[in-house]
């Protein structure tokens, strides 16, 4: 059984917050180890916010109420080792032996996280999303442009049926040009990528079915999916395009790629043969 985080949950769920949940939220994040010892009165001057709004807030983040909430902390705080406490405690004069090792421990926590947030049921309807369908797109800008056509890359090694366009432009008459069989994954750590969201309209609009792999359970840019399978890596201030994000996103496309492999083992297996050999001549 997963164990639960609050600081995971309050940070994958911001985008949904209302004004006063996100003052909660806020504060909560600022103040982590004060806020186990504040009574929910205190808490409540402490934010401006009224106290039926904190209770609110505590049911919104998946807990019974407040002494629900001040376990959470608890716990947490115990085993807090989140990329974005790590990223936010690095320093200018930092030594590459001090730096190297936060650097090491962000990346381990972008996967811990991420499996916290992996919802096997999700992950079993995408794979057998991808598996039925006559082609398998995947898009992303910027950054995460990258970890889509290491997505094509992967699968192309077991499956035609996959592909990657470069430029936002082609992705955007790429995906007006999809069918109804045909599924687009849509990777954006934000969710608010402009590009991203007119590519997952256009495959909507088209009838393809939108997987979209995302950091944030509601942005604009799952207002369009059909699927949405969460990473839990969190970007510092240091770190834009972090390799920590990459990295929870890579998780996710190996979960993906193993048991689309498993499902369907046979024709994987001939197609990984095929193309193995097919650049076995271009080696030493």
């Amino acid at each position: 059984m997963k164990s639960y985080d609050i600081y995971q949950s309050i940070e994958t769920l911001y985008n949904t917050f209302t004004k006063s949940e996100k003052k909660i939220a806020d504060y909560t994040l600022k103040h982590r180890e004060e806020i186990m010892y504040m009574s929910i009165t205190e808490l409540s001057d402490a934010t401006k916010v009224g106290e039926a709004s904190i209770f609110r807030f505590c049911k919104t983040v998946g807990l019974e109420g407040y002494q629900a909430f001040k376990i959470a902390l608890a716990n947490a705080s115990s085993e807090e080792k989140t990329s974005q406490k790590i990223y936010s405690t690095i320093q200018k004069e930092d030594s590459m032996e001090v730096l190297t090792d936060k650097v090491r421990v962000a990346n381990i926590s972008a996967i811990e996280s991420t499996a916290q947030l992996v919802n096997p049921d999700h992950m079993e309807k995408a794979v057998d999303y991808m598996v039925a369908a006559d082609k398998i797109t995947f898009f992303g800008v910027g950054s995460s442009f990258t970890t889509a056509l290491e997505g094509h890359i992967k699968f192309l090694r077991i499956t035609s049926k996959t592909g990657a366009a470069f430029d936002s432009h082609l992705q955007a008459m790429t995906a007006s040009l999809m069918k109804p069989k045909e599924v687009a994954v849509i990777i954006s750590f934000s969710g608010q990528t402009k590009d991203s969201i007119e590519v997952a309209k256009e495959a909507k609009k088209a009838g393809a079915t939108v997987i979209v792999m995302t950091r944030y359970q509601k942005s604009p840019l799952t207002e369009y999916a059909d699927l949405v399978l969460l990473t839990g890596s969190v970007e510092g201030p240091l770190q834009g395009g972090s390799t920590s994000a990459k990295v929870a996103q890579l998780y996710l496309l190996d979960i993906l790629y193993t048991k689309f492999y498993l499902k369907t083992y046979e024709a994987s297996e001939t197609n990984k043969e095929l193309t193995l050999q097919s650049v076995l001549p271009k080696l030493y």
